[in-house]
């Protein structure tokens, strides 16, 4: 059976920091691209990865390959309980209960989830912001600059991580490719399980000098000006995405994305509903009854004759057609309406209120 304290060549009391520095000497000696062993390095990885790992060290301590003791129970597991009667030598029976054979592993032996993919673990995160533009602008796209306090590009090593004339190498213990595997000997078999590689923490390179400024993440915090264009017939809390405007990748991974989520002002004259615009317009008594030409205002500032039919009544509603909000989709708008409420003064004239009677006597 392996004793992975003697791979190391440590003894059972050794620290941490000398069981990496052992596993550091051994594996440069014996690593494949250097001329040595490749049974030998993966021997000497495995044995890293249990002794380095506390949980780990600890059910090897306890149990050793062999696993010698198991059966009073593995990292909490009472293996008497989950066996049914064996009898004449027969097959172990299980009693699961209501967890699931992939639940039960996991717990067991420690299996966790797999490993991230390396582009995963080096892309930036996204940012979602809000920002409230008037009525107005919706009518046409606009652009607009705002300033993000995020993860940037180092400017010293360009994301990189590596100190300028220093280069960024493989990862010796799991030649690029992130990951390394762990062999689990248990009272069932043997299980071979992929982790992420603890040197390089699944990236799979690793700087051979740390960038000075972002300490070999490639990014720092700080300060960007974004450019986002906000396209005519935007609505309320419609998201806009900026691609490749959120947090920086770590070490020249891809950025993230910016979501920019946008909210109307409130107008003082006109409503939106949907694609069309809603106002009131105020309209003397005589107007209303005799009919007329009234100068009424849009969104956009623009003034338009509206004709008043005669005998409007107050509440009447009017329709002027593609006045309204630009379609999201470019083509069409929608429409204006108009709600004309006649008005009742509050002071008359003397001879307004002579003309008043006077048609309050023809019955009107």
């Amino acid at each position: 059976m392996k004793d992975y304290y003697q791979i190391l060549g440590v003894s059972r009391s050794a620290s941490s920091d000398e069981i990496k520095q052992a596993y550091r000497k051994l594996a440069h000696k014996h690593h494949p691209d250097k001329g040595g062993d490749e049974k030998k390095f993966k021997e000497i990885n495995e044995a890293y990865q249990t002794l380095s790992d506390k949980e780990k060290k600890s059910q090897y301590d306890n149990f050793g390959t062999t696993f010698e003791g198991a059966g009073q129970g593995f990292n909490g597991w009472d293996f008497s309980s989950m066996w049914g009667n064996r009898q004449g030598g027969g097959d172990f029976e299980f009693d699961l209960g209501d967890l699931g054979i992939g639940e039960i592993f996991e717990e067991m032996f420690g299996f966790g989830p797999s490993p991230r993919r390396k582009k995963d673990i080096k892309k930036g995160k996204n940012i979602e912001i809000a920002i409230e533009i008037p009525l107005e602008d919706v009518l046409k796209g606009r652009e607009r600059e705002i300033s993000l306090q995020k993860s940037i590009s180092c400017s010293r090593c360009h994301g990189v991580g590596a100190e300028p004339g220093s280069s960024v190498k493989e990862c010796f213990s799991c030649r690029g490719t992130g990951q390394v595997q762990q062999i689990r000997r248990t009272p069932l078999g043997s299980f071979t399980t992929v982790t992420t590689c603890p040197e390089c923490g699944g990236e799979g390179f690793k700087p051979d000098k740390p960038c000075n400024v972002c300490k070999g993440e490639g990014r720092i915090k700080g300060k960007e000006d974004v450019k986002i264009f906000i396209p005519a017939g935007v609505d309320s809390n419609q998201v806009i995405k900026v691609e490749g405007k959120g947090e920086a990748g770590r070490r020249g991974g891809k950025p993230g994305d910016l979501y920019v989520r946008i909210y109307i002002k409130k107008h003082p004259v006109f409503e939106r509903k949907g694609d069309d615009i809603h106002t009131s317009v105020p309209i003397s008594f005589s107007q209303a009854v005799l009919g007329d030409e009234i100068e009424v205002s849009t969104l956009a500032g623009n003034k338009i004759i509206l004709n008043v039919p005669s005998g409007t009544e107050s509440g009447k509603v009017l329709r002027i057609s593609g006045k309204g909000i630009p379609f999201f989709s470019g083509v069409g708008r929608g429409d204006m309406y108009v709600e004309l409420k006649v008005k009742t003064p509050k002071k008359l004239t003397k001879k307004q209120k002579e003309l008043l009677e006077e048609m309050k006597k023809e019955g009107i």
